[in-house]
């Protein structure tokens, strides 16, 4: 029995061993590409800039915008002054026509703007024309529907003085279903 039991002592602790290096390998797969794209960009952040050697020929005529142009470009010809100038100077002119484009849209939408407001108000003045023409109309058959009611009221009155005349005179109506 004796033996069973260090030979169980063995397997555990081949079994620790073997659950600590999963642990550690698992742990490094997962944090060491982190770790060493970090450590790359730190090395080459302090790595010295080679100087950098620009041949602009006048045939490039073309500007790239800031957010297409190479990284690793990026501080060649910085300390050049026609470059420096040449560069301000095309800033510039794409901040002139970027205004330039912007007055044009806001010119664009100013006119749109002015087409909407004027159908709005040809379209408002319309229907303001068609209620006032229909509460005329409604005017006109409320008149004539007050004055339809004073025609009905003076003929019920009428009415009832001839058939009180001819009931006075003796008329009797056996045919009749109201009083």
């Amino acid at each position: 029995m004796a033996h069973s039991s260090e030979r169980r002592v063995w397997c555990l602790g081949v079994l620790r061993f073997v659950l600590a290096f999963l642990c550690v390998c698992l742990f490094g797969y997962i944090v060491g590409p982190t770790l060493f794209w970090h450590l790359k960009e730190k090395s080459r952040a302090q790595a010295s800039c080679p100087s950098c050697v620009c041949d602009y020929s006048s045939e490039t005529d073309f500007f790239l915008p800031p957010g297409l142009v190479n990284g690793t470009y990026s501080d060649c010809g910085k300390n050049d002054p026609d470059i420096n100038k040449e560069l301000e100077k095309d800033i510039v002119d794409l901040l002139s026509e970027e205004i330039a484009l912007q007055k044009i849209v806001s010119n664009d939408t100013l006119e749109r703007t002015w087409a909407l407001t004027m159908d709005t108000k040809k379209a408002s003045s319309h229907y303001q024309k068609e209620a006032e023409k229909c509460n005329a109309g409604v005017e006109v058959c409320e008149e004539a529907r007050e004055r339809a009611e004073s025609e009905l009221r003076e003929e019920v009155k009428l009415t009832a003085s001839w058939e009180k005349r001819t009931r006075e005179l003796g008329w009797k109506d056996s045919k009749r279903l109201y009083t």
